[in-house]
């Protein structure tokens, strides 16, 4: 199941982290992928020293802020990212992200994975995220800003890019709810809350209960 994050970040957010990436220091992105991925991976990547952790904890915290993101993700560790450039002829073929990342405390099982777009749509040819999922393949290209989330089980790729630049951040989470069909349970009875009136207190209390005691049943802390 996809999810659409609209405006993780303000137009003056992007800028700013597109300002601070102008500066990084880039290295091929083959360098962080396993075996399979590699073979199919030609982009760059951030280097990961303290301007690019800054810029990470930037984008965790907008995330943290964004009330969808928390509703359909329910994360429980913090999160990893990753920011990539892709320049004309460069593309990621299709793969599986791996299923742990990090180390010893810092290790995360990767239950989700988040596109968020950094780049115009219309500044760069191509480039779109491609997930292949039960229904064929599905392209996204979003707004800078936007982004999507999706199993990080899924097997995706991006589309060459044939000019312009895609810049993205990458961002992978465990969430509380480890069952993919019980989060999406739970955040449509969330939108169901949402989407109740002011003034039906009661109703809005029996669905905060439920949401509670599914929580109890599913979550793994």
């Amino acid at each position: 199941m996809l999810f659409l994050l609209q405006s993780v970040l303000l137009p003056e957010d992007v800028a700013r982290v597109r300002s601070r990436l102008a500066d990084a220091d880039w290295i091929d992105g083959r360098k962080t992928a396993g075996p399979a991925a590699s073979a199919v991976k030609a982009n760059l990547q951030a280097q990961r020293c303290v301007p690019e952790r800054a810029l990470a904890q930037f984008v965790c915290e907008a995330l943290a802020r964004h009330s969808v993101f928390q509703a359909c993700a329910c994360p429980s560790r913090p999160l990893h990212v990753l920011f990539s450039r892709y320049q004309p002829g460069m593309a990621y073929g299709l793969h599986n992200d791996d299923a742990l990342m990090g180390s010893d405390m810092a290790r995360i099982r990767t239950d989700f994975a988040i596109t968020l777009f950094l780049a115009d749509p219309d500044s760069y040819a191509g480039g779109a995220l491609i997930l292949d999922g039960p229904a064929g393949e599905q392209a996204i290209k979003l707004a800078a800003g936007d982004g999507v989330l999706y199993a990080a089980g899924a097997l995706h790729r991006v589309e060459p890019v044939t000019s312009g630049e895609r810049l993205a951040a990458v961002v992978w989470g465990q969430s509380l709810i480890r069952d993919a069909g019980a989060r999406a349970l739970l955040f449509d009875l969330t939108q169901a809350r949402w989407a109740l009136p002011a003034d039906a207190a009661e109703a809005a209390l029996r669905i905060d209960q439920v949401l509670a005691n599914l929580m109890r049943r599913w979550a793994d802390p």
